[in-house]
């Protein structure tokens, strides 16, 4: 890391996979109601539509995407079942317009043309059910096996694009992703997985969930795996002293993961912990190369008590106290000189962040088609340490803070066919003090398959600890505590179209730009990598997305990016931002209800590296075979990724020596899933 309740659903068509709930009078909340997992249960009917989904996390209310003031999209455990994802950034590459890097430590996201070196995610705020995953020491957003959640326990996920700091705050710079987990109930039974895969890789998972007559819900869960990892070489590396330039068994990752949840009427309960450690074989920060003690551990914790309620048609309540801790371990072997003479010691670098806190929303319709949100969030941070020492200590910082912020929001139907959105948040920080983020969104029904979004946001992201304080008494890196907060404003118009009952085309242009951006630089003076306010960014794209469905079970997503980012400090185009993104998939049934094809290819044109230098532009396909009920209760799926061993590399940061790290090529996953 560092160097060394269940919601209510309007009644509205939901996604494929989605859990559907209704509220009777008074507000208790019947059984979910289940809708089709997959293809494979719906109708000739249903299999001729397009379906318009919900989504959750634009206005913190169940809406139509239609009806959103957002550009959204959802991607549904169908989805991630038909084309093998096998974690949160394997979905996430899939969306149009996101793209991933890989530094063979951590994956960070890229959206709009926007993926820092450096920085670990901090831009994009992660939810699971609506409770914030990013941490409160380095702000990461995990996207890698360290997420905490199985992604064959995920139901649905909403990809909302732009500023969402006006309902969210801090982090929701770019984009707020919200993974909505399955209930007990959409299992109905015991699952047991296990998984096979290339580079000596293995996984296993046992679940459980069930609604029982006394209307508990109960969802309980854990996964573990383990891989050895690759041989890499690494020509920077290339000389004796460095076992000319090969890493050998440094590769390696471990990781196991826990999800439990039970809801009872208004109230739910979840919590959830993770584990995970990565071998590092990069040589990153200038460790001793190939050195296998080189690794990084990341821990997370979290509890989060919800309660939902509806006061008849007049106001409905959410409620929610939360905890959270997390732990960062980085081991990072080095040659120390002592007593003028050389050891190797492994220097442990640290960071551990507990907070807890908690939000209250009131939602209202307080007159015919005028629909008005207020909420309250506070966050206590009591623990925010960071810790860098091996012969000596060379960093011992022990922080706390906190934060409040208000929010409203008015959804005004000015006509039958016009809605207004209108909203902003008030944030205060310990120690940066207060902002205030606006949100306006006009959408426009002309006819009744065609929508049109007129959208302008800002956002604001504070520095987090370890941009701020973290420095290890001036060996690889220094603090900066004079740091100030990056804002960004966003302007947007999106078109979505519906072409009978099979096609959807929604496309989207936006500008936004980008003040104070925090970037890692590498200071002449003393060569110590440190943060600073140095970057303006301005940035221009344009986004098309056409999706098809059809009677035969065939499935079709194309989506085009093009997409320029200038950072308009420096000059020319922004760091590791691919001017454009083409991505197709397609899935179709090959033996009727019982054997499924997905087939995935991308396409990313060349990108920036910290040097000057550029990589090559590459070309993906994946291919995965998915099949249900070849016995009763057994599902089987194979995947190849990257399946014409396309080689490429990623850009990363500049706290390693390579400029690019070089990616996976082909290789294979097989699962077996029996549900009893």
């Amino acid at each position: 890391m560092a160097s060394p309740g269940s919601r209510s659903r309007a009644e509205e068509p939901q996604p494929v996979g989605s859990a559907a709930t209704s509220e009777r009078a008074g507000g208790e909340t019947e059984a979910p109601q289940e809708s089709p997992s997959d293809l494979t249960t719906l109708s000739l009917e249903q299999l001729t539509e397009v379906e318009i989904g919900t989504v959750y996390g634009a206005a913190k209310h169940d809406q139509k995407v239609t009806d959103a003031p957002s550009s959204v999209t959802i991607i549904t455990a169908d989805d991630i079942r038909k084309y093998g994802y096998r974690n949160l950034a394997d979905i996430l590459r899939s969306v149009g317009g996101l793209f991933t890097t890989n530094d063979r430590n951590y994956q960070y996201l890229g959206i709009r043309g926007f993926n820092r070196p450096g920085d670990y995610n901090s831009r994009v705020l992660l939810l699971v059910d609506d409770h914030r995953i990013n941490d409160n020491v380095y702000d990461q957003a995990p996207i890698g096996n360290e997420f905490p959640v199985d992604v064959d326990l995920i139901d649905h996920l909403e990809v909302i694009r732009g500023p969402g700091s006006a309902l969210y705050g801090s982090n929701a710079f770019f984009s707020v992703i919200n993974i909505v987990t399955r209930r007990g109930s959409a299992l109905k039974a015991a699952e047991i997985s296990g998984q096979a895969a290339s580079f000596n890789t293995y996984k296993g998972r046992l679940s459980y969930g069930q609604l029982f007559s006394n209307g508990i819900d109960l969802l309980l869960s854990g996964s573990a795996a383990d891989s050895e990892g690759q041989t890499f070489h690494f020509k920077e590396f290339d000389a004796p002293a460095t076992q000319n330039g090969i890493a050998r068994d440094a590769d390696h990752e471990r990781y196991y993961n826990l999800l439990g949840q039970i809801a009872y009427k208004q109230f739910t309960l979840q919590a959830a912990y993770a584990w995970r450690e990565k071998g590092i074989p990069t040589g990153s920060f200038g460790v001793v190369f190939g050195d296998t003690r080189n690794r990084t551990i990341d821990e997370r914790y979290y509890a989060d008590l919800k309660y939902e309620n509806s006061f008849g048609d007049i106001v409905s309540v959410t409620a929610r106290a939360f905890y959270d801790w997390y732990y960062y371990g980085g081991d990072y072997v080095y040659d120390r000189t002592v007593n003028a003479g050389t050891i190797r010691v492994v220097n442990k670098d640290t960071g551990i962040g507990q907070w807890v806190g908690g939000e209250l929303k009131l939602s209202s319709e307080i007159m015919p088609r005028n629909r008005v949100t207020v909420g309250s969030e506070v966050r206590q941070s009591f623990q925010q340490d960071q810790r860098n020492a091996d012969v000596q200590v060379f960093l011992d910082e022990k922080k706390h803070s906190w934060n409040a912020g208000v929010y409203f929001q008015d959804e005004l139907s000015i006509l039958e066919n016009l809605t207004l959105s209108a909203g902003a948040r008030y944030d205060y920080y310990q120690m940066f003090g207060g902002s205030t983020n606006p949100r306006v969104g006009l959408v426009y029904h002309p006819f009744e398959k065609t929508t049109l979004k007129l959208l302008y946001g800002e956002a604001f992201r504070v520095p987090n600890a370890y941009e701020l304080f973290y420095g290890d008494s001036r060996q690889t890196q220094k603090g900066n505590a004079g740091l100030d907060p990056e804002t960004i404003r966003t302007y947007e118009a999106v078109l979505e179209q519906y072409f009978g009952a099979h096609y959807r085309l929604s496309a989207s242009a936006f500008h936004y730009d980008i003040k104070n951006l925090i970037t890692q630089v590498i200071d002449p003076a003393d060569g110590l990598l440190q943060f600073r306010n140095i970057d303006k960014v301005e940035a221009n794209g344009l986004a098309l997305d056409l999706t098809g469905q059809w009677a035969s079970g065939l499935k079709a997503r194309m989506n085009y990016a093009l997409e320029e980012a200038v950072d308009k400090s420096a000059g020319g185009l922004l760091t590791n931002s691919p001017k454009h993104l083409i991505k197709l998939n397609l899935s179709f049934p090959l033996v009727e209800e019982k054997v499924f094809t997905g087939v995935e290819a991308q396409y990313t044109s060349k990108r920036r590296g910290v040097q000057g230098h550029f990589s090559d532009y590459f070309f993906l396909v994946n291919l995965t075979l998915y099949s249900v009920n070849l016995l009763e209760g057994l599902e089987a799926s194979a995947s190849l990724y990257n399946l014409f061993d396309a080689r490429y590399s990623d850009p990363v940061g500049n706290e390693l020596l390579q400029e690019f790290i070089v990616q996976d090529g082909r290789s294979f996953r097989f699962q077996l899933t029996y549900r009893f």
